[in-house]
């Protein structure tokens, strides 16, 4: 049970984007050690594992994260740490608030049906009945909060706006989503609109 359960989660796994990241054993702490590591190009980083436990302090090389932070789709992270290899998501990244170098990264590694939260975009597809009319379709919302497990995660979530008129509104309610995957925001905020141009209001 548990070989056909490990199987599940490889295979949803590997339909998601993965970035390989090599960890690097954080050897001292402190501001001096820290300022020393990102003058040598890297970037201190933490893990945490969504079932709790001890957290792993570590580096990475920047160029080795510029396609996980510099991205505006969900990705996979694949870290080697230690002689062991952990699926991760980045949770959280430090910025410098006037040159904007990544100061320092979160990530959460991913254990076998423990639930997590994550955001992903929402992509929409079809045409809209009242863009074919000559409204403008405004999308609101360009991500949402998910709450899944490994074996079920994804990296995006769709809605359909081929139904929507002239005028019209479509919320987080009407976002489709596959079994084990729950949206964590309300479900009444609008996600997209089709807005009414001047020339046909008045008709």
């Amino acid at each position: 049970m548990r070989a056909f359960f490990e199987i599940g989660i490889i295979l949803a796994l590997n339909t998601m984007e993965i970035v390989a990241i090599q960890g690097h054993r954080k050897e001292n702490s402190g501001k001096v050690e820290t300022k020393k590591i990102r003058r040598n190009g890297q970037i201190p980083a933490v893990i945490y594992k969504s079932g709790g436990g001890e957290a792993m302090q570590f580096n990475v090389n920047a160029p080795d994260v510029r396609h996980l932070v510099y991205t505006s789709k969900f990705k996979l992270a694949e870290i080697t740490l230690n002689g062991e290899v952990y699926k991760a998501i980045l949770k959280d990244i430090q910025f410098h608030p006037v040159t904007e170098q990544v100061l320092h990264l979160d990530f959460l590694a991913l254990v076998p049906g423990v639930k997590f939260k994550a955001t992903v975009p929402v992509r929409y597809t079809g045409t809209a009945k009242g863009v074919k009319e000559g409204g403008k379709f405004i999308p609101r919302m360009r991500s949402v909060t998910i709450l899944t497990t490994p074996e079920n995660v994804v990296d995006e979530v769709t809605a359909d706006i081929t139904s929507m008129e002239l005028g019209s509104t479509i919320r987080v309610r009407d976002i489709k989503l596959q079994d084990g995957v729950e949206i964590m925001n309300t479900g009444a905020v609008p996600i997209a609109s089709i807005e009414i141009p001047r020339a046909l209001r008045g008709k």
